[in-house]
């Protein structure tokens, strides 16, 4: 079981607010998840990783020299270096997030407390590993990234090694399977996103959406195409395998292009529980009391404040989205629906069902926990929940 986290902010945060001081932060969660009901294997160990989008860092003065420069650039008397003027324009740093990761547990990396204490971001993705598919090894960490794209997941695709993966394999175009470093399922289903992205009239390389923003509405398609895809995978494997095998999938995706942010919670059942996701919004999050160790600059694992999503207004400066929340206040966080997709535009949180074969309309039906148990997962803690249905909160 893994654990995800999701900051998308109009200012840009210091990571160690979200990755190393929370009491519950998503480090913690690699040792101690309360959600986690997998005592066979009660860490998330087995590697981490972190994306981030930088904004264009303001240069040092740079002289630059010529007949232009000294033409536009009055000269002071006795100033040496005639024709030389100076230039501040910002170092344009690329649409592409930042992504750094470590097959070390997140709770034994002195450099993630080091980057965290020192790096800002107005979009984060943070991701700890509990391996299912794939060796221990840095090309299987999350997030994966293609351009200004990054992608992280938190579950696992039935059937897989049933026949599914090799008929994904054999669906998306080459470019997008060379392009797949690693051996997890995970990094496959971004491929097959890609892939559905380029079916849907858009390419995920096209440097001009890359700076300026795929598109929610885009994006969410893709996704729910995605999801789709997985399914008719599933449904095309012969039935002596589906009625022999368990081939339910848990699909957790989750895919920001550094404007937007789309999120999935979903089974490919209509009686079980998702694994668990939640999303908290405000105006601010704000450390509630002063954390000692903080100031001794200690490990990775120190420096744990208490802290709360605070909301001045009805707008929504902040949204945060977690496997598991990183705190216990209730009013806090909402728990996504199972069976549904989350998005994150202009701060805006839009929930909308996901209505395919799976989707169950009937609001009092209570779906079972013992197949997202069975697989290590988590399914809420009593957080406030919402319906299915549209849901729209934030400034829209």
């Amino acid at each position: 079981m893994c654990r995800f986290l999701i900051y998308s902010g109009h200012s840009p945060i210091l990571l160690s607010h979200l990755i190393t001081s929370p009491t519950h932060s998503i480090l913690t969660q690699s040792y101690d998840s309360r959600l986690r009901l997998d005592q066979t294997r009660p860490h998330n160990g087995d590697g981490f990783g972190i994306g981030y989008y930088t904004a264009s860092a303001p240069s040092s003065k740079r002289r630059r020299v010529g007949s232009d420069a000294a033409r536009d650039t009055p000269r002071r008397p006795g100033a040496e270096g005639e024709g030389e003027a100076e230039d501040d324009d910002p170092i344009d740093l690329g649409p592409e997030p930042c992504i750094f990761t470590s097959t070390l547990p997140a709770w034994n990396c002195p450099n993630l407390a080091r980057l965290a204490r020192k790096t800002t971001s107005p979009l984060v993705f943070a991701h700890v590993r509990a391996s299912t598919e794939g060796s221990l090894a840095d090309s299987n960490c999350h997030p994966f990234s293609r351009g200004a794209l990054l992608w992280m997941h938190n579950g696992g695709i039935g059937g897989w090694k049933l026949g599914v993966k090799r008929k994904l394999m054999g669906d998306i175009a080459d470019k997008w399977f060379e392009a797949v470093g690693g051996s997890t399922d995970s990094e496959w289903a971004f491929a097959l996103f890609l892939d559905s992205l380029e079916k849907d009239g858009v390419d995920a390389d096209d440097a001009g959406l890359q700076r300026k923003g795929f598109g929610h509405s885009v994006l969410r398609r893709a996704m729910l195409r995605t999801i789709e895809r997985i399914n008719g995978f599933r449904e095309a494997l012969p039935e002596a395998v589906r009625g022999g095998s368990d081939t339910r999938s848990l699909l957790n995706f989750a895919v920001a292009d550094g404007k937007s942010v789309v999120c999935t919670r979903y089974v490919s059942s209509r009686t079980d529980e998702a694994a668990s996701l939640f999303f908290s919004s405000g105006t601010s999050w704000r450390e509630q009391r002063a954390a000692p160790s903080t100031s001794r600059g200690g490990g990775a694992g120190e420096g744990k404040g208490e802290y709360r999503m605070e909301r001045r207004d009805k707008g929504a400066d902040i949204v945060l989205v977690a496997s598991e929340p990183l705190t216990f206040e209730r009013d806090n966080w909402v728990t996504v629906p199972t069976n549904s997709i989350l998005t994150i535009h202009n701060q805006t949180v839009l929930i909308h069902p996901i209505r395919d074969e799976f989707y169950n309309a009937v609001p009092s039906f209570v779906r079972s926990s013992r197949f997202a148990a069975d697989r290590g997962q988590g399914v809420g803690d009593g957080m406030v929940g919402v319906e299915v249905g549209e849901v729209c909160v934030g400034e829209g």
